[in-house]
């Protein structure tokens, strides 16, 4: 008789690029055709491949191609696909405890990873922590404390910004298609400051600064904000890195007005930097930290972690929700912290990074629509512009990254003008991938006329 508690034997998975059908391969076009019959026109995918497993770096579609995966699922398998620790922590909780909500019966795992979070996230202060699902869920949740702390309602956001997909944090972005059209009205008391955007504004850090504090001053009143949600590096809108100074000087005016900073790290946290954190680049210490996406290797797991003060505003009670926390979940992101420290994993993102860049910065001079390269570790990205009229050149990043899967790598498309190639592998690409990686991007740059 069969063991089923045992899984079966799985043949290894070569680290390495195979294109062996059309992208996509026959049953991914039959797969898709099921799809369109039952799964919602909004829910649209960049590439209709359909994956059937993945390790490491690599993704295996259902005809047997292997993509070499420059996207980690837009930031969350940071550590890899299917890490082997990962899989092994969540597989024994699977087989332990599933499913009881902390708020009704507590478990040692979800103590654990908030004891990480305020182990790991700037400043020595006293932390706590509430764990919930997703990204949005989180910023959801930052606000609310921050409000329910300073008793204020407002809410301050950036140019450029991107939160979420529910109602709150669709209020928050800046960009409204495809996220927030038709889908309104949304919650009030949110406010759009100018931002930090070094190659178009040409400001320095003090100066961005002083305009966005001055718009947030004379349209809304500090006494009036509750708080300020920045992104480090903003994702969606394009990887922007701030001026120098900035981000420090919006702490400095937050902190002599009573306002909560928040920074929202669901992108930019977990080792995708080289370090736990992007705030640690900016010197930032902020008043709370939201965290997603990487922090448990795959599986739903979200988290605010803040001053101890602020996060126990909150009534009992107040904060919560029936997956909020689960137990699997929890062990796969104590494994995720576990491999970061014993496997030295930031400075995999600087290796990343120190290859990466010079060889962007390369294409750069043969590709004169490419206006800057930035971004910090394994979190890159390159911004097109027409060189002659500075104009954003939204038609191309969709035409190289689809010149680019039909070759076997995926990479993904940002920015508020969608005219940004975004670089999100995860730590366990290995240089030989991303040469090929590389190379394969140079071709598809110049297949789709750049």
């Amino acid at each position: 008789m069969t063991d089923t508690l045992t899984p079966p034997t799985v043949a290894p998975l070569a680290s390495e690029r195979r294109v062996v059908t059309a992208i996509p391969g026959p049953r991914s076009i039959a797969l898709q055709e099921r799809r369109r019959q039952v799964v919602s026109d909004g829910v649209s995918s960049a590439l209709p491949v359909f994956i059937e497993r993945a390790h490491g770096a690599i993704l295996v579609d259902v005809d047997g191609n292997q993509f070499i995966d420059l996207g980690a699922g837009i930031g969350v398998t940071t550590i890899g696909h299917t890490d082997d620790a990962v899989v092994a922590a969540a597989g024994a909780q699977l087989a332990d405890v599933t499913h009881t909500l902390f708020t009704i019966t507590p478990y040692e795992e979800y103590v654990r990873v908030a004891e990480l979070l305020a182990e790991h996230t700037p400043g020595d202060f006293a932390k706590k922590t509430v764990l919930v699902n997703s990204g949005a869920e989180a910023v959801e949740n930052g606000v609310k404390i921050a409000r329910k702390y300073t008793g204020r309602a407002g809410v301050a956001v950036l140019e450029h910004a991107y939160h979420g997909r529910t109602n709150l944090t669709m209020a928050m972005n800046f960009k409204a298609m495809p996220y927030a059209l038709g889908f309104g009205p949304f919650a009030g008391d949110v406010y759009r400051a100018p931002n930090s955007y070094p190659l178009h504004d040409g400001l320095t850090g003090e100066a961005a600064a002083k305009r966005t504090i001055d718009y947030l001053e004379k349209t809304v009143g500090a006494s009036d904000l509750a708080c300020l949600v920045v992104e480090p590096i903003q994702g969606e809108g394009g990887f922007i890195v701030p001026a120098d100074g900035y981000l420090p000087a919006l702490q400095e005016w937050c902190t002599a007005n009573g306002i909560v900073f928040i920074a929202d790290e669901i992108q930019s946290g977990m080792a995708r930097t080289g370090a736990y954190f992007a705030s640690e680049h900016f010197g930032l210490v902020p008043d709370l930290v939201l965290s997603a996406k990487g922090i448990a290797g795959g599986l739903p797991l979200a988290g605010v972690t803040g001053r101890a003060e602020i996060m126990d505003a909150a009534q009992p009670g107040g904060l919560g929700g029936t997956f909020g926390g689960n137990p699997v979940a929890c062990a796969a992101a104590v494994a995720v912290f576990e491999r970061i420290e014993s496997d030295g994993l930031l400075a995999e993102a600087a290796r990343i990074e120190a290859r990466l860049r010079p060889a962007l910065e390369g294409l750069r001079k043969r590709f004169p629509v490419i206006a800057e390269v930035r971004g910090i570790g394994a979190m890159i990205a390159v911004e097109l512009l027409d060189p002659a009229t500075h104009e954003p050149r939204a038609d191309l990043p969709a035409r190289i990254a689809a010149e680019a899967a039909q070759r076997g790598v995926l990479v993904l498309t940002a920015g508020t003008y969608g005219n940004v190639l975004r670089f999100l592998p995860s730590l366990a690409l290995d240089d030989a991938l991303l040469d090929d990686a590389l190379e394969v991007l140079t071709e598809s740059f110049a297949a789709a006329g750049a």
